[in-house]
């Protein structure tokens, strides 16, 4: 090879070489001056609820129904630092705690009512302007002074989720809350509590449809579940591809913000559940199917009045259902209720829980697992006490995504406890004590122990100033 020749190739390398590094080090520049991915906050009004000062304490001799299906006869729980740490029989006590003698009566987790509309209904409780207002969000018409707040925690009720009402095929997501006093929704928000967004089909829909001049029959309705559903897919392959492009280096563009099919988007990514009122049982396995279809899941059903025609289905889909013990009757699709509707779940081995719909009903739930408890006697379907409470609280923690924190009294759950003076699915039980997270929220013997909400406390006349 001549020396031109070779030095031509030399050249040849080293402008290569340059033109190479000149390339990455564009493509560097351009990579460091993109802006950064977005990303949005998932909970962009996240809990400020602070616990409650706690100290070291042991509850002794009480009769406890322990909220998984398990009972003791006598046992002792234990609690500091806002969490269970033993429970059982034979329990030494730890030094510097303080005893609590519950003989003769009974404990057991906090009551859980995964559909309550308390602090929602007292702004109208339906946003009504479109078959789909999943941007809604329930939180934010809470009224923290609600009075029937305090009513509910002095029937055992620690926690709640409070959603939007029935009126709207998709209505927007709830919000669930503890039972404290607060001047904020947030104080009262259950810390990074997962979302459920509220959908609903049968008459409640159709007939505002109807109003309205909208589709009301169940198959229009299902026709703007779908379209829903197919608009979220495609928002949901706006937003995956567009990471998927961004971490391969490209300069793209975020799709605009949809306030509506993102909370659509969060139940196809298994991020918000759904939390379905539906009464008939052939609505019920269509919404079944579809979820099917678009690949999502159903987590639980409310109201579920003819949810024992297919109770087998239920659980073979791990769906809950959340149940009144008895109401029926009221509307056309209610109709084929019965009273054993509660048991018949349960003994199919499904997730049978009992809902409240009702501020009244919210303050009497263990009376209503009593009844459907009854009932479910009276056919030949047999359940333990600590079964039955299952109903109250370990399904109904499980229906809002909390049964790994609350639910049941269990080494390391939470302490939201209630000690009540009698067997609480009497009727003459009363809640009093009621912890959560450990500290005294109630205490039926002591006034300074009792929330009271400035709406309770009714009108001051001029006269009592003086």
């Amino acid at each position: 090879m001549k020396i031109s020749h070779i030095c031509m190739l030399f050249i040849g390398i080293c402008c290569f070489a340059i033109n190479s590094l000149s390339f990455a080090q564009e493509a560097e520049q351009t990579k460091v001056n993109r802006a950064p991915m977005v990303v949005h906050d998932k909970n962009p009004y996240p809990s400020t609820y602070q616990a409650w000062p706690t100290q070291l304490t042991a509850i002794i001799n009480a009769h406890i129904l322990i909220g998984n299906g398990g009972e003791i006869e006598s046992g002792t729980l234990i609690m500091d630092g806002g969490k269970i740490i033993a429970v059982g029989e034979n329990i030494n006590i730890p030094e510097g705690a303080m005893l609590i003698d519950a003989n003769g009566k009974w404990l057991t987790p906090g009551i859980i009512d995964m559909h309550s509309h308390m602090g929602i209904w007292t702004d109208g409780g339906n946003e009504v302007k479109s078959p789909n207002t999943a941007e809604v969000w329930g939180e934010h018409s809470i009224w923290p002074q609600t009075p029937n707040f305090p009513a509910a925690l002095a029937a055992g009720v620690t926690t709640q989720q409070n959603l939007p009402g029935s009126a709207n095929q998709f209505g927007g997501r709830g919000v669930t809350l503890k039972m404290v006093p607060s001047r904020t929704t947030e104080g009262m928000k259950f810390p990074n509590a997962p979302y459920g967004v509220k959908m609903a089909c049968g008459e409640n829909p159709r007939r505002v449809h109807k109003s309205q001049g909208r589709p009301s029959t169940a198959m229009g309705t299902f026709a703007g579940y779908r379209s829903s559903w197919i608009d979220a897919t495609e928002y949901k392959k706006s937003w995956d591809n567009y990471e998927a492009d961004y971490k391969a280096g490209k300069d793209v563009k975020a799709p605009k913000r949809d306030l509506k099919l993102e909370t659509l988007m969060g139940v196809l990514n298994d991020e918000i559940s759904i939390q379905m009122h539906c009464y008939r049982a052939d609505e019920m396995v269509d919404v079944i199917n579809m979820a099917k279809e678009f690949n999502y899941k159903i987590t639980a059903f409310h109201h579920a009045v003819e949810a024992y025609k297919i109770a087998d289905i239920l659980a073979k889909n791990d769906i809950c259902a959340g149940m009144w013990a008895d109401w029926w009757g009221f509307k056309l699709e209610s109709f084929d209720g019965i009273d054993e509707n509660i048991p018949m779940v349960a003994a199919a081995g499904g997730c049978a829980i009992v809902h409240s719909d009702s501020d009244t009903g919210g303050q009497r739930l263990n009376q209503e697992a009593a009844k459907a408890w009854a009932d479910g006697e009276r056919v030949g379907l047999h359940f333990s006490r600590g079964e039955v409470f299952k109903w109250l609280t370990l399904n109904p923690a499980k229906s809002i995504g909390l049964d790994d924190q609350i639910g049941s009294l269990e080494v390391g759950k939470n302490a939201d406890v209630v000690i009540w003076n009698r067997d609480p699915l009497s009727v003459y039980a009363l809640a009093e004590n009621v912890y959560i997270d450990g500290a005294l929220h109630y205490d039926r013997n002591d006034a300074d122990h009792q929330w009271i909400t400035d709406h309770a406390l009714g009108y001051v006349t001029a006269g009592d100033h003086q």
